[in-house]
Formats: C-alpha cells, sequence, structure tokens
C-alpha cells in the first residue's frame, strides 16, 4: 500500500478541479483550499495506507480468556466513508460488531478502531463489512464473526436520485452465525 500522499500533486488537481468548475483558486477564499483539501485528505484516507494484515497487526491487543465462547457484541461505532464510485459521502454509518471468542478476546476499543480505519478508504459498503469480518478473524482467531453496517450515502440522497432518508443495511456473516439461525437471530434482536 502507498504509505504516503503526494501533497502537492493533490494540492494541484485541486487547483485544477477548482478552474475547471469555473471559479478561480487564487481568489481569498479559495487560496489555501488546495492545501487544506491535501491535508484532509491525509485525515479521511488515512486506512488507504494499510492492508487488512496491517491494520490487524495495528490493534491485535487480545486478552487471553477462559474457554468462553459466548457472544461478544458491539454496536452502534459510528464512521463515515467516501463511495468509490463518486467520492461521495457516505455518512450516518454504524457498525455492529459481532463475534464468538475462541480463547481470547480483543479490547474493545480496537473493534472500534478496525471499524473507522477499514472506513477510510475509498469504500463500498458491502467491501467495508467484509474488511472488518476479516480483520476481526485475523485478530480473534475466529471463524464465528458477524459484521452489520448501516447507512446513508450522498451519492444517492443529494444527487442522482435524490433520495433522502435511504438507508443500506449490509452484513458479513462468518461460521456459526452464517450455519446457526438462531444465534444470527439473537444478534438481529439485539440490534433492535
Amino acid at each position: 500500500m502507498k504509505k504516503e500522499f503526494n501533497h502537492e500533486r493533490i494540492k494541484e488537481a485541486i487547483r485544477i478541479i477548482l478552474e475547471e468548475l469555473g471559479d478561480d483558486p487564487n481568489r481569498e477564499g479559495l487560496l489555501e483550499t488546495p492545501d487544506r483539501v491535501a491535508r484532509m485528505c491525509d485525515e479521511v484516507f488515512e486506512g488507504m495506507r494499510y492492508t487488512n494484515d496491517e491494520i490487524a497487526q495495528m490493534f491485535n491487543k487480545c486478552f487471553e480468556t477462559e474457554q468462553n465462547r459466548d457472544l461478544v457484541l458491539v454496536q452502534d461505532i459510528e464512521v463515515f466513508s467516501y463511495c468509490e464510485h463518486h467520492l461521495a459521502l457516505m455518512y450516518n454509518m454504524r457498525c455492529h460488531v459481532g463475534y464468538i471468542p475462541n480463547g481470547k478476546v480483543i479490547g474493545l476499543s480496537k473493534i472500534a478502531r478496525i471499524c473507522d480505519m477499514v472506513a477510510k478508504r475509498l469504500q463500498l459498503q458491502e467491501r467495508i463489512c467484509s474488511d472488518i469480518a476479516e480483520i476481526i478473524q485475523k485478530v480473534c482467531d475466529t471463524e464465528d464473526v458477524i459484521v452489520i453496517v448501516e447507512g446513508e450515502h450522498s451519492c444517492m440522497t443529494a444527487r442522482g436520485i435524490k433520495k433522502s432518508g435511504a438507508k443500506t443495511r449490509t452484513a458479513a456473516i462468518r461460521g456459526l452465525f452464517d450455519t446457526d439461525h438462531e444465534l444470527r437471530n439473537e444478534v438481529y434482536n439485539l440490534l433492535k
């Protein structure tokens, strides 16, 4: 993965976009916009610097546990991302992550950090689910993971079809959550 963004190239690209939109990048209100956008890219696309394996290594903070095989569920983790098709904001996004421990449990804040880092990429909501599930499987050494993401997409609400309030829900269902329908239903009931 690319570890650093070229700020000068991003700044120049933003200047070109501003000119092509018919504005003057040298006017007072826009003078520092290219630099601000380049710095924003560092922040909102940070996850693009890392593979799923690298994210798993960064947040691999687990604790040994007795043979606890009870459901762990963290819900309502707020994230935002950008659609790779339109570079449009995906917002009001909430991630719900559940897993069955296999001898160890992950620090709960690490689940939120994983969700945040995965979302900080040009993404598809479906891929956000599968990337989070893959990383949780690696870190927790368990196949039994469920990730549900719901959110709104400005590529659908603010442009194109312009259907405000339309929500998209996606799920990555792995291991026991795929085969044990009662367990999967327990997660969905807890999320109500």
